[in-house]
């Protein structure tokens, strides 16, 4: 497996260009929405059924959706390893808001689990992979799931995890930072509004504007919706990173170490060294969700890797 390019140079950019510049064509074309057991919904988007008995289920980051780059990248990826592909987006990210109250959040195992319950009829192996948030989400699901995980999943490779919601949310906080912090609570904002006139008064607009970090958002929105006591209730109980040596199959974590986005305790070499199954992968290069490299097809270096991870299972 070949390095990451180390262009263009620096998380930043590396972070910002494949995010913005890169066009893939959409795999993922053949949509179905699912009932959750709480009574709202999941949109997931399906490849062309290849018959294989494979499937990869990917996960999206924060205010991300099943269509972003990254996501049908790594899509095409498995396509073409013969795999069929299943990118699901998280309650409201699909175009439309969800029924309930209840928001997607960096720990909502349940509905991935939803998906998994779901998808796994037909089907001899399922690989998840997860970016971000999404890479948390699935680490959790693993980690709380231990031994008794479905032994249909063979595995997950997640990129670009802030599996220490804490420190990583607090590390966004400062100045080099400030760009990410304007995306993502600009989309966050819009998803409270709509909710306000769903479920007039019981949501309060009152100071969002004047937000700028996620430790005000949390502890006013995202905590409170979701049942958490508090902003820092909401990272601890959520975070994936307590629960990474409980996991029962193969998992590679790959969080690059010029990641804006993640702190030091986002980088658990020791719960790598004293797992059986948790693995952590740190390039040097990568930003977040970036992991540039040219390859054949367009392939970024992330959707290489994830290929080869699973490849080497089959092994």
């Amino acid at each position: 497996m070949p390095a990451v390019f180390p262009f263009p140079p620096g998380g930043h950019l590396q972070t910002i260009l494949p995010a913005i510049l890169r066009r893939v064509p959409i795999v993922t074309r053949i949509r179905e929405r699912i009932e959750t057991p709480d009574g709202d919904f999941l949109d997931l988007d399906w490849s062309d059924p290849s018959g294989s008995g494979n499937l990869a289920i990917i996960t999206h980051g924060l205010e991300g959706n099943s269509t972003n780059a990254c996501i049908q990248g790594m899509a095409g990826a498995f396509v073409r390893a013969g795999w069929d592909v299943l990118a699901w987006n998280l309650r409201g990210c699909s175009g439309e808001p969800n029924r309930l109250m209840r928001s997607y959040h960096s720990g909502s195992t349940d509905d991935l689990g939803t998906v998994i319950a779901h998808a796994a009829r037909g089907y001899q192996r399922i690989g998840l992979v997860g970016f971000s948030l999404g890479g948390n989400i699935t680490l959790k699901y693993l980690g709380d799931a231990g031994a008794g995980i479905d032994p249909v999943i063979a595995g997950a490779v997640t990129f670009s995890v802030p599996c220490d919601l804490a420190s990583s949310s607090l590390h966004l906080e400062s100045p080099a930072n400030r760009i990410y912090m304007r995306h993502f609570l600009g989309g966050l904002r819009k998803k409270i509004r709509e909710k306000a006139l769903m479920f007039p008064g019981r949501i309060s607009e009152e100071g969002i504007g004047k937000m700028q970090t996620f430790r005000e958002f949390d502890g006013a929105y995202t905590a409170p919706m979701n049942g958490f006591l508090s902003a820092e209730d909401y990272w601890q109980k959520a975070s994936s990173r307590p629960v990474l040596e409980q996991i029962g199959v193969p998992a590679l974590l790959v969080n690059a170490r010029n990641d804006p986005f993640l702190p030091k305790e986002c980088f658990p070499e020791e719960a790598a060294a004293r797992s059986r199954f948790f693995r952590l992968e740190s390039p040097r290069h990568g930003g977040h969700v970036g992991f540039f490299a040219p390859g054949r097809h367009g392939e970024f270096w992330s959707e290489s890797r994830a290929v080869a991870f699973f490849s080497s299972l089959a092994g």
